[in-house]
């Protein structure tokens, strides 16, 4: 399994913008791709978006509206998610996750590996 630590969470008034990152521990870091969930308190896991192991390819929630990008850096072990806009619904922990496989599965139990979570708060 792939160890994951993700970074840049906190608090942003709504419009606001916050960049998460993903660390990977693993060395074969392109072997993976890597997606974004988030939990709001009271509902349930639900996707974000993932980027595929050579970063041709990504996915997107609908509800992001072109909101939210994401950008992978195999040389650094780092996926970065990169959100502008953001409205107080945005207010969840959100966790990234490591998939062995190749394309860009959105459903929960394609991947192997979780991140302990990181808090995303957006309030005025």
């Amino acid at each position: 399994q792939v160890h994951l630590v993700e970074s840049g969470g906190g608090w942003v008034q709504p419009g606001g913008s916050l960049t998460l990152a993903c660390k990977a521990s693993e060395q074969i870091f392109s072997n993976y791709g890597i997606g974004w969930f988030r939990q709001a308190p009271g509902k349930e896991r639900e996707f974000v978006g993932c980027i595929s192991r050579t970063a041709g390819r990504t996915s997107y929630a609908d509800f992001e509206k072109d909101r939210f990008d994401l950008i992978r850096n195999n040389a650094k072990n780092t996926v970065y998610l990169k959100m502008n806009s953001l409205e107080p619904e945005d207010t969840a922990t959100y966790y990234c996750a490591a998939a062995h496989q190749a394309g860009t599965p959105t459903e929960a139990a394609s991947y192997e590996s979780w991140g302990q979570g990181i808090q995303v708060t957006v309030s005025s």
